[in-house]
């Protein structure tokens, strides 16, 4: 297949997007508008027989201090064949035109999972003493397509660090938490749940709590909750105005992208989450949860809630999003896989993001930068 590569509006982007079984909302184009301090643009891959759109890319462009050169980020993407034969007539182009765009440096994501981990298999890890990281216990899946994705990738000369990502790390999560849901029943979703997982959430129903869906208007009791939890697990809280953007982009594009839901007892919230759908991938994206209450688990009855509300819409997977690769329960983040291998599930790590210097002199100096942030 010949394929030509050029810039395409939102709408046909957004058509591409929806034809698709799932993508990643990071690459729907009213991410662009989310993330506003960056420049954006929209590729298309066209079939040269069929003129047919077969791939697209969300780009964003973020200048350097000083000089009008960029930085070329296509976060979890660009969506393509990523195991087609021909992967470099795909990405070749992709690399003329950003540099053509006046990029210095490229880095994407592929959306390609290497391999997946039952919940089983991570507590017995997590039990033996020798196992520190994820990458220490056999996966029970392996994509071997994935391996030769990476293997071309180094040879066409892009670059992943020592830690799996490049320059200054990876941005997105390269291991993440996924419950699938395709093909099983809610009893078999629920029955898989561990045995503290389904004590929690008949202790919240018994306690009275309840879960509901919230709207723009609610964004700021969601920022009071979430700068609780801010400053509890010290990390800097994006601002209000950054959730509202977000509310505003993603539900012009689609009015089911994005969704706020609070778990509160007795009339007061004591946590929220916002979870994107795009197709059948939905997403636990933010959580956050106050200091008192935590005797009615309101957490497990909001994740449970929304669990049910992703299956209700057809949704093939249910991501809880990063997790660290830590089995080692002194770690600081070792919290959080313990909460999330609960669900059931499996823990899967992506392919990690990579790097193409286009000028190998300027990625070095933004390397530097970045490190010294």
């Amino acid at each position: 297949m010949s394929l030509t590569l050029r810039t395409i509006s939102r709408e046909q982007h957004l058509a591409y997007i929806q034809s698709l079984p799932s993508a990643s909302h990071m690459q729907v184009p009213a991410w662009a508008d989310v993330k506003a301090e960056w420049r954006s643009e929209n590729l298309g891959w066209f079939d040269d027989r069929t003129g047919e759109l077969v791939g697209a890319g969300l780009v964003l462009y973020r200048q350097l201090p000083k000089i009008k050169r960029y930085l070329a980020y296509l976060p979890e993407g660009p969506v393509i064949n990523w195991f087609a034969p021909n992967l470099q007539e795909w990405i070749e182009p992709m690399l003329a035109h950003l540099k053509q765009q006046g990029a210095f440096s490229v880095k994407m994501g592929p959306p390609v999972i290497i391999r997946r981990w039952e919940a089983s298999t991570i507590k017995k890890g997590i039990q033996d003493q020798d196992v520190k990281r994820l990458r220490d216990l056999e996966a029970d899946f392996i994509e071997p397509r994935a391996f030769e994705v990476a293997d071309k990738l180094r040879r066409m000369g892009w670059q992943q660090g020592e830690d799996g990502g490049a320059g200054f790390g990876d941005v997105q999560p390269r291991y993440v938490y996924q419950v699938p849901l395709a093909n099983r029943s809610l009893e078999e979703v629920h029955k898989n749940f561990n045995q503290l997982w389904r004590r929690n959430i008949k202790k919240a129903e018994k306690a009275g709590v309840e879960v509901v869906q919230g709207g723009y208007e609610d964004l700021a009791e969601w920022q009071r909750l979430y700068e609780i939890t801010a400053v509890r697990d010290h990390f800097r809280p994006r601002p209000l105005s950054y959730f509202q953007r977000m509310w505003t982009a993603l539900n012009t594009e689609d009015p089911n992208r994005m969704r706020l839901y609070f778990a509160r007892h007795n009339g007061v919230n004591l946590s929220a989450a916002t979870m994107l759908i795009v197709g059948g991938h939905v997403w636990y994206s933010y959580g956050a949860s106050d200091n008192i209450g935590r005797e009615v688990r309101p957490s497990n009855a909001m994740q449970w809630r929304m669990l049910r509300d992703a299956y209700a819409l057809g949704a093939t997977v249910y991501d809880l999003r990063g997790i660290s690769d830590s089995l080692d329960e002194t770690d600081h983040l070792f919290g959080l896989i313990q909460f999330k291998v609960g669900t059931g599930g499996q823990a899967a790590e992506y392919l990690g993001e990579w790097d193409f210097p286009l000028n190998k002199l300027l990625h070095k100096a933004l390397d530097i930068y970045m490190s010294r942030r």
